[in-house]
């Protein structure tokens, strides 16, 4: 990992907050959970902890990517949650901007992930070794250009570098991204991905719950 220089902790947006759980819109920069180090201890679920003590994370997002994060509060209420995910009971929906003209309107990529560990954290496609991993996608639009594509992304498993592997694959890296992306934007920009959607059941009301978070890019 490069130098880490998170944002400044100016308040998180907390879209939703009750007894049972938080969401979060994660601004990107920001680790999810404290890193290895003192130098990367500030992260989205310390800065929780600082208003929400009993605040436990139950799924993380990449620094570089920004966008809703569902956050537990209280022990029990991480086993339930994390039972949801594992049971793939909650919904979660991406928009990226990828270089090129993506030609399909949508469909899958089926390619199995495995940490490649001389260059950790990147992963790579290993037909033998990797594990499963199934992303869906819908093209929105494409620029007139053919410089760049917009597209949601529906994360089937839940792998390292899922979405930024898969669609790097297809030739269609996502814009920003300096780890499987051609570098080809100014030094600065972000990585183009963001978790806009979560669906779920709430563990206790049993009321089906949707949010959304509009892509800051």
């Amino acid at each position: 990992m490069l130098r880490y220089t998170p944002p400044p902790d100016c308040g998180l947006d907390v879209l939703y907050a009750d007894e049972a759980l938080l969401v979060v819109d994660k601004p990107a920069g920001l680790l999810s959970v404290p890193g290895r180090g003192a130098d990367k201890a500030d992260c989205l679920i310390s800065r929780l902890q600082a208003e929400f003590a009993d605040a436990l994370a139950v799924h993380r997002l990449d620094m570089s990517t920004s966008g809703l994060l569902l956050v537990a509060r209280g022990a029990a209420m991480h086993s339930a949650l994390s039972r949801l995910f594992r049971e793939r009971q909650v919904d979660k929906r991406y928009l990226a901007e990828v270089e090129g003209c993506l030609a399909a309107d949508a469909g899958e990529i089926d390619l199995p992930l495995i940490c490649d560990w001389p260059n950790r954290p990147r992963q790579i496609v290993d037909f033998v070794n990797g594990k499963r991993s199934l992303t869906r996608f819908r093209t929105i639009s494409r620029d007139p250009t053919g410089r760049s594509s917009r597209v949601e992304l529906e994360p089937v498993t839940g792998r390292s570098h899922q979405l930024r592997v898969h669609l790097a694959s297809l030739g269609h890296p996502i814009f920003g991204d300096e780890l499987y992306g051609s570098g080809s934007l100014e030094s600065g920009e972000r990585l183009r991905l963001h978790a806009t959607d979560l669906r779920f059941t709430h563990p206790l009301s049993m009321l089906p719950l949707h949010f959304h978070c509009k892509a800051p890019f």
